[in-house]
């Protein structure tokens, strides 16, 4: 069987969870790295192989690909994976789909008139606690979530801002802790609940941050169509990272869960839990604790969908529903300083 033809566009930090996988699978050739700073794709190319590009345009034209992967800062992530779209590529995407929603959706729709798929990172579902809890959610034993809450302090010092060209920015990183550290946790919330939701309500506020102008702090309510109600916190003040925490109160018990581990206690008394087993983890060459390691998974089951062994599982189309959600939170924002 010929090997599907990938390649990476933009080799800075998240780009190792990506490298690393595609070099792990036997049916995938890593066969081009780009990057505008030549440097960094240099580095990528003498650690993982593939040809060397400056211009994402230019790699489409030379090199015969079946999929791209994109890790590129918030903003360029529609343009680029439209271009890819146009030019037949199947293309994997890092998250947030977009800044803004209209994008997000043009999107989808344009993967969907050429025929290509469209996935977007989000691997925190693959993690043993977060896959247990939805089980348990759609096989009944817990029941429809009624309400839950996400809360993530972490730390985000002003110097981690002053090291990026993007990072910080409302044009292009989009946001803050929000649509950068929250999503995820926010994601797997929603993801349980599995309902429209129809009111997104929201306060932002930078209390401790001098270089970025995005928010640092935020906290809101989600009310859905079936009448449930999810609660958020987030903020980069913590001076560290604690493990996030997500807890649902179903109709059949409580749910706690973080990316690590979870909790599930039946309202009969019975008590079920989960742990990521790090015997099972991918093995990354680099990255950083709190992007996790499930990464390979996610970017395997795109690659089966490509080859069309699978369905894929999250599409441009099911990430609309968090990229509306995260997009909500910043236009519903009741604080007037965004922007």
């Amino acid at each position: 069987m010929e090997k599907l033809r990938v390649a990476v566009i933009g080799c800075g930090n998240i780009s190792v969870m990506h490298l690393d996988s595609i070099n792990a699978f036997d049916d995938v050739e890593l066969v081009a790295v780009c990057d505008i700073k030549e440097d960094r794709a240099i580095a990528a190319s003498q650690k993982y192989g593939g040809k060397v590009y400056t211009d994402y345009k230019e790699m489409f034209a030379c090199e015969k690909l079946d999929a791209v992967n994109i890790c590129l800062p918030h903003y360029l992530h529609v343009p680029v994976a439209i271009d890819a779209f146009k030019a037949g590529i199947n293309v994997l995407s890092e998250k947030p789909m977009s800044i803004k929603y209209e994008d997000a959706v043009r999107a989808v729709e344009t993967a969907e008139e050429c025929g290509v798929l469209y996935g977007v990172i989000f691997q925190c579902r693959y993690n043993a606690p977060s896959q247990l809890v939805k089980q348990r959610v759609l096989d009944g034993k817990l029941g429809p979530v009624k309400c839950g809450r996400t809360t993530l302090t972490w730390y985000r010092p002003d110097n981690y801002y002053d090291h990026s060209d993007w990072k910080g920015t409302w044009d292009k990183e989009g946001g803050g802790v929000i649509i950068d550290q929250a999503i995820h946790s926010i994601d797997l919330a929603n993801w349980m609940i599995g309902s429209k939701p129809v009111e997104v309500q929201s306060t932002l506020h930078n209390r401790n941050h001098e270089i970025m102008v995005v928010e640092d702090t935020g906290e809101g309510l989600i009310k859905y169509e079936n009448g449930a109600l999810l609660s958020f916190f987030a903020m980069n003040n913590y001076l560290c990272d604690d493990p996030i925490e997500i807890r649902l109160l179903c109709e059949n018990g409580k749910a706690t869960f973080s990316y690590d581990q979870a909790t599930v206690r039946y309202n009969d008394g019975t008590v079920e839990t989960a742990s990521n087993n790090p015997e099972d983890m991918f093995k990354y060459t680099g990255g950083k604790d709190y992007w996790g390691f499930q990464h390979a998974v996610q970017i395997r089951q795109f690659f089966n969908a490509v080859k069309g062994e699978e369905e894929l599982e999250i599409s441009g189309k099911e990430a609309l529903k968090i990229q509306n959600i995260i997009c909500q939170i910043y236009d519903n924002n009741d604080n007037p300083f965004k922007k």
